[in-house]
């Protein structure tokens, strides 16, 4: 889509799930996002396993600056989660822009929707045409324990 914005200069998007540095993006996620804190090890490589898994690197070190996972039948129906960036990195747009090339790469798959929660996120995900259920009342959950 032509309206994604670049990532900076000095990192590059992939798509590799090979490239993940699981370590990293589980001792983010289990300490230091909301909605994953405590989250174990096993459930975090079984979720992976499960997803399609992207990433933002450093073209220099190749150190790994963010992460995301989509859970998708990739025909008709997406999920974005665990979406993070390092803190070291925020504020320098690498957030918009991922979210941008993980939407970008979800194209192909000629999907109807794309789905995701955030408690505070909201303007990013605006920016690049999320927006709030249409008819939030039709959309129900069932939680175990």
């Amino acid at each position: 889509m032509s309206d994604a914005p670049d990532l900076p200069e000095g990192y590059e998007f992939s798509a590799d799930s090979a490239r993940v540095d699981v370590d990293r993006v589980h001792g983010w996620l289990s300490s230091d996002a909301y909605w994953a804190i405590g989250r174990p090890r096993e459930k975090h490589e079984q979720a992976m396993a499960c997803s399609l898994n992207f990433g933002v690197y450093d073209t220099v070190s190749g150190e790994q600056v963010a992460y995301a996972r989509v859970v998708t039948d990739q025909a008709l129906f997406a999920w974005l989660a665990d979406v993070y960036v390092d803190p070291s990195v925020r504020g320098k747009g690498i957030g918009t822009a991922f979210v941008a090339r993980i939407r970008d790469h979800l194209v192909p798959f000629g999907l109807r929707r794309v789905l995701l929660a955030t408690h505070d996120a909201h303007g990013v995900y605006e920016k690049l045409g999320f927006r709030p259920l249409d008819r939030p009342d039709q959309w129900m959950v069932h939680t175990f324990g």
